[in-house]
Order: C-alpha cells, then sequence, then structure tokens
C-alpha cells in the first residue's frame, strides 16, 4: 500500500511572485487572498524562495529581499507523510511543489494534507475492502467484516493462514486515514508452526 501523493492533493492554480515584486504588492496579494505564504520564482519558474507573513514584519523593497530562502519545496510523487513531516520540521504551513528541474507547478498546505487524515470513515472502510483485501490478499469483499469508526478499523473474520494477519493488519493501517486497527482475526492454519489450528 502506497500513501496518496502530493500531486493528488496540491492546487496547481498558484499565486507567486518574483523577486522584483514590491513589498506593497506582496502584502496586498497575501491579504487579498488570505494567505500566510507566497513562493517567489525566477524567470523560468523555478522557486527561489519563500514569503510569510512573518517576513514582512521587516519591510524591504522587493520580495528578493523579504524572502526566506532556500524555499523548503515537495515533488508531486511524495507521499502526504513526507509533506507533513516536512511542515513539521520546518515549521511551515504550505510546500511549493516543484517538478525534475524545480519549476513551480503546486502548492500544498497543511489543510490540504488534514483533509485526507481526516477522511470518511465509509471511504476508508471502501479503500481497505477494495486494496488490501480484494486486489492484495486476493480475499472475497466479505470475507472479512470491516467497520471503521472515527479513523479505527476494526477487521473481524477468519483468515486461511495465519501469516496473512500481520500482513492485513499493516497493509490497513497503511491506508490514508486509518488512525488504528483492531484485529480481531482468526485463521485456519498455521502455517508458521506448520500446524492447522484455530487462533485462540
Amino acid at each position: 500500500m502506497k500513501h496518496r501523493k502530493i500531486g493528488n492533493v496540491m492546487t496547481d492554480d498558484v499565486v507567486r511572485v518574483s523577486s522584483k515584486t514590491s513589498f506593497d504588492e506582496v502584502g496586498a496579494l497575501l491579504s487579498r487572498h488570505r494567505f500566510n505564504g507566497l513562493p517567489v520564482v525566477d524567470g523560468d519558474d523555478k522557486v527561489v524562495g519563500m514569503i510569510t507573513g512573518t517576513d514582512l514584519s521587516e519591510p524591504a523593497p522587493t520580495a528578493g529581499e523579504l524572502m526566506s530562502r532556500p524555499a523548503v519545496t515537495v515533488r508531486p510523487q511524495d507521499s502526504i507523510v513526507d509533506a507533513a513531516r516536512a511542515m513539521d520540521r520546518h515549521r511551515v504551513e504550505r510546500l511549493p511543489v516543484v517538478d525534475e528541474e524545480d519549476r513551480l507547478i503546486g502548492i500544498v498546505t497543511r489543510r490540504d494534507l488534514l483533509r485526507v487524515f481526516l477522511r470518511p470513515d465509509d471511504e476508508i472502510r471502501a479503500e481497505v475492502i477494495d486494496e488490501v483485501l480484494v486486489r492484495s490478499l486476493w480475499l472475497g469483499p466479505q470475507s472479512v467484516a470491516v467497520t471503521v469508526t472515527d479513523g479505527v478499523v476494526r477487521l473481524e473474520g477468519q483468515l486461511d493462514r495465519h501469516s496473512e494477519i500481520p500482513i492485513a493488519v499493516r497493509m490497513t493501517g497503511q491506508v490514508d486515514g486509518v488512525v488504528a486497527v483492531v484485529d480481531r482475526l482468526s485463521y485456519r492454519v498455521d502455517d508458521s508452526a506448520g500446524r492447522g489450528g484455530a487462533r485462540r
């Protein structure tokens, strides 16, 4: 299982400024759009810095003198977990998304990431059944009872082999939006010990 990628949640219509954009214009853009940060790009649309509301506390003539550098960026193929860790580590609320040549192609915010982690329970349940049980473990969609409450997934039923249980639990835990997995699975064959038996 792979976490959802930045390219799936980013906004591709990005308000940006150049290093020559004036202090007043930067302030007006932040206020108008209610943003707390703007990427600064060069003539090739490559990200060269980032301006936040904090940077405006010390006036300077242009964005190039205001911006923080280097900008913390992510790529569309990065996972939302990578982006969340980068935001936490650098204490920022938004990250420019760049392509292989560091050109700006999008922006991802903490709110965008929260939307993924706060997915509806029925959406999480559908993904667990489809991606984990059916596509990965080749089980029938009704073979395991899956219930989800506030992101906590409960798996209940009997699998063929003992070795399938940790796989099902681990992969379920990797689904975006899952905060915990309650394992109530049993098995028909204890393949780890080479003998049959039911889980107690």
